[in-house]
């Protein structure tokens, strides 16, 4: 089979607990994953996937187009969760995709787009769908998505910024990625969360701002930072006052030794 190349979507899914099934199901576990398997080709090949591996109840698959891989998992969520399990038994697959440039070898992709694609899938929970923030940006404005966070995820030496597929009419809430690494603040990105930082407060002031002046935000900033405090204005004030009181005693000062020098004069020339 010739894989596609250039940029593909990979996704990655497996079974959640699937021990656990495997030792409460027995001998009907085997039933279990066909229908599984079942599901997870017909979603996938179907929205035009590729399968490159199948490891256990573990599936890989790629995509040419982002939204068809989407679709895919969507799909076979959609299929999972109301299909009739035996035994009451809740069979929930937890999925991960991104987008990137893999390297195309004689044993399939390569390259840690797919190695981030696999965390991507192992840090999601059943049921759930995580996307990578490259594949967020391929997917649109318009795709359903909500921000899950940024995570530093199993041999990845940077945070990847994850999100979530949201599917009407199944559950949406989740626990944290299955990842425990803290994000660090790296050597050189505290410029970057300044940067953030400060976009943010723009954002703010330019909103706080708005009427007919119509700031810009760095017009809004400078305007804030120049703006006195009240403190200020308060002492302004009181220097003020003192200014104009001294100025009225000059003032009176100057007419009245006018007076008494015109008086003179009168005097002299009159008398």
């Amino acid at each position: 089979m010739s894989l596609p190349a250039g940029t593909v979507t990979l996704l990655f899914s497996d079974i959640e607990g699937s021990t656990r099934l495997l030792q409460q199901l027995a001998d009907d576990y085997g039933a279990v994953e066909a229908e599984h398997r079942r599901i997870m080709r017909e979603s996938c090949t179907g929205a035009g996937g590729y399968e490159i591996d199948r490891q256990g109840d573990a599936f890989f698959f790629s995509f040419t187009r982002t939204r068809d891989g989407v679709a895919a998992a969507v799909s076979a969520q959609r299929a999972l969760a109301t299909n009739d399990w035996p035994d009451g038994v809740e069979l929930k697959v937890r999925m991960g995709l991104h987008t990137g440039e893999p390297s195309v070898g004689d044993e399939g992709y390569l390259g840690l787009d797919v190695v981030r694609a696999a965390r991507i899938g192992a840090a999601a929970h059943g049921g759930q769908i995580l996307v990578s923030e490259t594949t967020k940006a391929l997917l649109g404005p318009s795709a359903e998505l909500k921000e899950v966070g940024e995570y530093t995820l199993k041999d990845m030496d940077h945070p990847e910024r994850l999100y979530q597929v949201v599917v009407d009419g199944l559950p949406n809430a989740f626990p944290e990625p299955r990842t425990t690494a803290p994000v660090p603040v790296e050597p050189g990105r505290e410029s970057e969360l300044l940067e953030r930082i400060n976009d943010y407060v723009e954002r703010s002031l330019a909103q706080a701002f708005e009427g007919p002046a119509e700031l810009t935000p760095r017009e809004a900033v400078k305007a804030v930072l120049e703006a006195p405090s009240s403190k200020e204005r308060h002492v302004a004030g009181e220097r003020s006052r003192t200014a104009t009181a001294q100025s009225l005693i000059y003032l009176f000062f100057i007419l009245a030794f006018g007076l008494v020098g015109l008086a003179w004069v009168i005097k002299i020339l009159f008398f």
